[in-house]
């Protein structure tokens, strides 16, 4: 059995449970879903059907493709079903004999009209568009990491740490001193490792914008790295999975606002870092940090963190929000990403990939302040 296969079938015994007889995912533009990768290794663009009695069907745009990535019982092109999402719903229930009356959920995302459309054109079986369903659960599944998962994250990790060595000696020796030439050197050096790629655009952000939670434009041709605070959020995409760190580079000689601003910063981090064992709740390690920079009479504009995978923002969710009901599981990969921002004196932020073992967190990646 595959690793796809046995994720497949946690999905099977759910809707086994819930009495669903087939369940629609959906990865297309503006409805993107990559759990569809987690389950079958289709790099994007498909349809995919599960039904109850175990037996998956991949839809892909891209036939070519599937026959080299993908794994399902069945796989047929798109274009066999008119180019249609419902006909291929329909072709699925066919193959899959699914009786007329069944539960057939459809991805939450689906808009009102489209959903109507279902309605009309497959009325036969009892269409579910919803909250807290089969794709919500393909959320919690995710959310733990396999080994099959874990062993890639190491892997690009790895990838990850040689690039902020590359970067760290580089930036401080003045050899790459705009953001656009540390953003171009990120992707290149990435893809000379066997990367897909970045995995979100680089956010590089000079002294001159760092104040910038995320900086708009992402990255230009201005310096970076000069005198004061300067920010490189980035992430390289390996098999899949991306990796997210945020590394501040704080150039001599600093305000003592500025040096304030680094340390408690780290405090944070470590704070959070001190209470990370399974079962402690996400909302909890939030708090912790924004307790730090609360005595400070300061606050963090954004999240704690975010768990990390085939998106670089998914479950479970560190924030301090009351509705946050996750908790941290061991086999969980998350980032811990405090920072603060100053109109004046710009913004830092400390930001590493954590894996929950057995045995407690381990900082897979290895992101820092530098000073220099």
């Amino acid at each position: 059995m595959s690793v796809y296969d046995e994720r497949r079938k946690k999905l099977y015994n759910w809707m086994v449970n819930e009495r669903i007889a087939m369940v629609m995912f959906e990865d297309t533009d503006g409805r993107r879903e990559s759990a569809i990768r987690w389950m079958t290794g289709q790099p994007s663009d498909a349809l995919l059907f599960l039904s109850a009695e175990g037996k998956s069907l991949l839809v892909p745009w891209d036939a070519n493709m599937a026959a080299i990535y993908a794994q399902a019982d069945v796989i047929i092109p798109y274009g066999e079903f008119e180019r249609r999402s419902i006909k291929a719903l329909q072709g699925a229930a066919a193959l899959f004999k699914i009786p007329q009356g069944s539960r057939v959920e459809i991805p939450p995302v689906t808009s009102y009209t489209n959903f109507l459309k279902y309605l009309e054109d497959a009325g036969e079986y009892d269409i579910l568009c919803r909250n807290n369903g089969t794709h919500e659960e393909t959320e919690s599944l995710r959310a733990v990491k396999d080994d099959d998962e874990i062993g890639i994250y190491r892997k690009a990790a790895a990838i990850t740490n040689e690039i902020i060595d590359l970067l760290e000696s580089d930036i401080t020796a003045d050899k790459l001193r705009t953001e656009m030439e540390v953003a171009f050197f990120i992707e290149a050096e990435c893809r000379k490792r066997g990367c897909e790629g970045t995995g979100f655009e680089t956010l590089a952000a000079g002294a001159g914008r760092s104040f910038a939670i995320h900086a708009f434009p992402a990255y230009t041709t201005e310096p970076f790295a000069g005198p004061g605070l300067s920010i490189l959020d980035f992430g390289i995409k390996y098999r899949g999975y991306t990796t997210d760190v945020t590394l501040s580079f704080a150039k001599g000689p600093l305000s003592q606002a500025q040096e304030k601003m680094l340390s408690l910063t780290e405090k944070a981090y470590a704070k959070a870092l001190s209470m990370i064992k399974d079962g402690v709740y996400a909302r909890e390690l939030s708090l912790a940090a924004d307790a730090v920079f609360g005595k400070a009479r300061k606050a963090m504009p954004h999240a704690l963190g975010h768990g990390i995978g085939l998106e670089a923002h998914e479950a479970p969710y560190l924030r301090s929000r009351q509705d946050n009901t996750w908790q941290i599981r061991t086999g969980m990969i998350f980032t811990l990403e405090p920072g603060l921002y100053d109109p004046l004196h710009g913004g830092c932020r400390l930001e590493n990939d954590i894996l929950l073992t057995d045995s407690g967190p381990e900082i897979l990646t290895n992101a820092r302040i530098i000073r220099f």
